[in-house]
């Protein structure tokens, strides 16, 4: 057989394990920095969650750093992308804005893991951020789409005129933001479960008066 008509070899099983890999190695390291920070978590432990070799991690990423950077990046990535498939630009606006809240509070709910990042990318003075050029994007693909759905408010007579996307992204994010994050303390100084179901409902549906009485125009 002529050896000129051997099928070239495709390295797909080699390339799998190498994404599979890494998918670990991202998972664990996840959970390893949502629990400790970038300074408390080791590369140790993230090699042992993940069940991969320690070189493994700095050849796939350089540094602890540099991992805690791509973990940060892609929860955020992650939450915009999350959002821009709510298509809310097909809903009236109001109904827009109140599944804007509701998938916002949820989202919060089902992923602690982002709040403790947040809170420790926050101590390192978003220095990680600051070096992605993916979080501008889909930050203002975000920002783009609530000021849309605020035109469309305005437009119709719903929502007030003057209400900055920015300012409103920040309200939302900070009252499910806020309760969650201090929901150890509170449960203490309010006296009562804030992680009780019936408390939890009660919140989301006080997010929601909140913000649409926020926006909403004045008869």
């Amino acid at each position: 057989m002529n050896g000129r008509n051997k099928p070239t070899k495709i390295a797909q099983p080699r390339t799998r394990d190498a994404e599979r890999t890494q998918r670990q190695i991202l998972s664990a390291a996840k959970r390893e920095f949502a629990r400790k920070g970038l300074g408390g978590a080791r590369v140790d432990d993230i090699a042992k969650a993940a069940k991969a070799n320690k070189r493994m991690i700095y050849h796939y990423f350089g540094s602890k750093e540099e991992l805690f950077k791509r973990i940060v990046v892609d929860a955020y990535v992650n939450l915009r992308t999350a959002e821009q498939k709510l298509n809310l630009e097909h809903l009236p606006p109001e109904e827009a804005l109140e599944s804007l809240v509701r998938f916002t509070w949820k989202y919060y709910l089902r992923n602690p893991e982002f709040l403790n990042l947040v809170n420790n990318e926050n101590l390192h003075r978003a220095r990680h951020l600051k070096r992605s050029e993916a979080i501008n994007v889909v930050s203002r693909k975000f920002v783009d789409m609530v000021g849309r759905i605020l035109r469309r408010g305005e437009d119709s007579g719903v929502f007030r005129s003057g209400i900055d996307p920015v300012q409103l992204n920040i309200t939302i994010a900070a009252i499910g933001y806020y309760y969650l994050t201090n929901r150890f303390t509170g449960s203490i100084i309010f006296e009562r479960d804030l992680m009780e179901p019936d408390a939890l409902q009660q919140r989301l549906e006080f997010n929601i008066d909140t913000i649409l009485r926020l926006v909403k125009a004045h008869p």
